[in-house]
């Protein structure tokens, strides 16, 4: 496996170093003098050979070394997960003079789905400025479940760095793939007319395909910028017993 050749012409990385710190402490804490010695030794050989070539092995390792125990007041991280998220972080950091744009778009292409998405789930850490916005939206276009949760939940990139347009299209996908769209970052800042459009045509299609509204639906939907056959239209639906009675909540203003 070799690295495509890239001239280095894109501006360097903003990483946010403490963000990856904080996970190193949490990593570190949860080692044993097995599971510390073979990650030293990792981190050791990354540092001699920083190269995408050595971060694949080690990434691959990772697992049957560390484990893959959730991490205690981690939100939800693995150890595994976490190793390979520093390593990452480390190997850019030494590739601070390449083309370091380049380099995470080649891993992502390499890596299997575990690590497509711990790269998705650090990439607002590995990249504050947007310059992956790209990678971000080809990322997006997956059908795999775990990858596209990656960059769609939890995740602050999106809500910083996606325009109007792009942003609609991952709630909805979110929706469609039955996700909790509580946790889009920025969801409420984002909702819109244009938006409430969205969600109501899709409400639309899976009735008409006598489907199950998705459940996080409303989180989508500014019911204050509704029009009024919009909320005629939904009031009637819940009547119907169509929609859960949870949707009567948010037109409660109309009584």
């Amino acid at each position: 496996m070799t690295m495509d050749v890239i001239s280095p012409t894109a501006p360097p990385l903003a990483i946010r170093h403490e963000a990856f710190a904080q996970r190193r402490r949490l990593l570190d804490g949860q080692l044993d003098d097995n599971r510390r010695h073979w990650w030293l030794e990792a981190l050791e050989q990354l540092a001699r050979q920083p190269s995408a070539n050595t971060l694949v092995l080690l990434s691959s390792q990772c697992k049957r070394h560390l484990g893959d125990e959730p991490v205690p007041n981690s939100q939800g991280w693995t150890r595994t997960q976490l190793a390979r998220a520093l390593l990452l972080a480390q190997l850019l950091e030494q590739q601070a003079g390449a083309d370091q744009l380049g380099l995470l778009r080649q891993l992502f292409l390499w890596g299997d789905d575990q690590e497509k998405s711990v790269l998705l789930k650090v990439l607002d850490d590995l990249d504050t400025t947007g310059l992956n916005l790209d990678l971000a939206l080809q990322a997006g276009r997956t059908n795999n479940r775990e990858v596209f949760a990656a960059i769609a939940l939890d995740n602050p990139f999106p809500a910083q760095h996606y325009h109007d347009r792009a942003f609609h299209q991952l709630v909805l996908k979110s929706l469609g793939m039955g996700l909790d769209s509580r946790r889009i970052n920025g969801l409420a800042q984002r909702r819109s007319v244009d938006l409430n459009q969205l969600a109501l045509d899709l409400m639309e299609e899976q009735l008409a395909a006598e489907r199950a509204v998705s459940d996080g639906l409303p989180q989508a939907i500014a019911f204050e910028l509704l029009s009024q056959a919009q909320r005629q239209r939904l009031r009637g639906l819940c009547q119907q017993r169509r929609l859960p009675p949870h949707w009567l909540e948010h037109l409660a203003s109309d009584t």
